[in-house]
């Protein structure tokens, strides 16, 4: 991929997980001031449809690879923070809990239920 390059990925769907697992500091727009190294496969195969519904199966590394397993995540109703233990996610529950009452400041619109 071609930095700044723009793809569309419609009806993704992971065909191959490939390379060694290796850590990276992520967080998310969606749990803001949160960050922890989560460990995912260094490539990703997919096949997806673009903005013309034109079928591709490309396969993507680094940190491409990791934007696309994080936001596949999403689609398939998974946070990053799923993917670390449980302790670590029992002592940021105050901090989880403050952002879901929207005691947080940030610096883009966020909607809270309620």
């Amino acid at each position: 991929m071609i930095p700044g390059d723009k793809l569309v990925f419609i009806n993704a769907q992971i065909d191959e997980l490939g390379g060694d697992e290796w850590a990276y500091n992520e967080g998310c727009l969606s749990i803001p001031k949160i960050r922890e190294d989560i460990y995912r496969q260094e490539s990703v195969t997919i096949t997806f449809d673009d903005e013309n519904f034109e079928s591709h199966t490309r396969t993507f590394t680094g940190l491409t690879a990791r934007v696309i397993l994080h936001e596949y995540d999403h689609i398939e109703g998974k946070l990053f923070i799923d993917y670390i233990s449980l302790l670590k996610r029992k002592l940021m529950k105050g901090k989880l809990n403050d952002i879901t009452k929207g005691k947080v400041s940030v610096d883009y619109k966020m909607a809270f239920p309620g």
